[in-house]
């Protein structure tokens, strides 16, 4: 079985500002985020058959990488969550009582801004062609696919 996966990138120029706030990953959030993650990506790793199903089952993997993941919390609870690995922006997921209301979006800009304001002047992420929704908000920001890689598992 194979799969597409883009690599999209965008100029730091024009970013909208974000009407949100992101804070960097809290501890206290270690099982949300946990949890939030897993559900998020398990529907597109079963569909392309990438395993581990669900990443991240080692809290260590994720306080390893936790110096650059960033999250949103309201009233206690985790909404959403956006990694920045220098200029690329990884991981960005929403929690499913909370999709579909923009905070994906927001995240997204959130994340052009904080890597924009680091000195950053072009913007990479990278996206499986599976995840149609995501694609096409990526567009709707600007970004445009400038290389496709065929992954085989």
């Amino acid at each position: 079985m194979s799969f597409r996966v883009y690599e999209m990138r965008r100029s730091c120029k024009d970013i909208s500002s974000a009407r949100m706030q992101c804070i960097p990953f809290d501890r206290r959030y270690l099982e949300q985020y946990k949890s939030g993650y897993n559900a998020a990506f398990r529907p597109m790793r079963e569909a392309l058959n990438i395993k581990p199903y669900d990443w991240y089952h080692d809290s260590n993997k994720i306080l390893d990488k936790s110096s650059d993941i960033f999250i949103l919390i309201e009233e206690e609870e985790l909404i959403g969550s956006v990694a920045c690995y220098g200029n690329e922006i990884d991981d960005l997921f929403v929690v499913g009582a909370y999709r579909h209301k923009g905070y994906g979006k927001q995240l997204l800009i959130w994340a052009m801004d904080h890597i924009a304001s680091s000195g950053y002047d072009e913007l990479i992420l990278h996206v499986a062609e599976w995840n149609r929704s995501a694609v096409q908000m990526y567009k709707n920001e600007g970004f445009g696919i400038v290389k496709t890689d065929v992954i085989s598992v």
